[in-house]
């Protein structure tokens, strides 16, 4: 399935016309999706130390199958945007259940449908795989993000999110 290419019909035209084409990312779209990686992670604030390991994360994820990700190009722009998505299970649903980790659209992209189109494509795998339902986090001050997030019928739990960093007193180093 890695470097399949998916052509989104209306959930990849914007309003202003911009047709979004996605792919499944392979090895050979490392270095692009580890360009998007590193402008997602700065978007986040997250120091990265060795310039390197944002590829590295992304061919280690990808050789293991622990997630996939999805690319998406607008023409005349490029390879605009990206999403990571983590299969999990629900216990509570006692079925799958998959974690969409990762989503960003580089400024460039951003008001093409990139975005709306990384989302619905990965809605739409989820509803073909048969998985219970697809849950993300995102900055509680990232509004557009929120916007788009309940558009496309995401709805904000009431379950409190707790976290604890094993990784050295709040640390946003990579």
């Amino acid at each position: 399935m890695n470097g399949r290419t998916t052509t989104q019909s209306e959930a990849g035209i914007a309003g202003d016309g911009h047709k979004v084409v996605l792919r499944e990312a392979g090895e050979a779209d490392l270095d692009i999706a580890a360009e998007l990686f590193r402008g997602y992670l700065d978007f986040y604030e997250v120091e990265v130390e060795d310039p390197q390991r944002p590829r590295a994360f992304l061919a280690e994820r990808l050789a293991a199958g622990d997630s996939f990700v999805l690319l998406a190009e607008v023409p005349g722009a490029g390879t605009v945007g990206f999403t990571q998505v983590y299969p999990m299970i629900s216990s509570l649903a006692m079925r799958p259940a998959w974690l969409l980790n990762d989503l960003y659209v580089a400024p460039a992209g951003r008001r093409t449908g990139a975005g709306r189109a990384l989302l619905r494509e990965v809605l739409r795998r989820a509803r073909e795989a048969g998985v219970s339902g697809v849950q993300l986090e995102t900055a509680y001050d990232n509004q557009v993000a929120q916007g788009l997030y309940e558009a496309e019928g995401f709805v904000r739990e009431e379950f409190h999110v707790y976290f604890h960093d094993l990784a050295g007193a709040g640390s946003a180093t990579v």
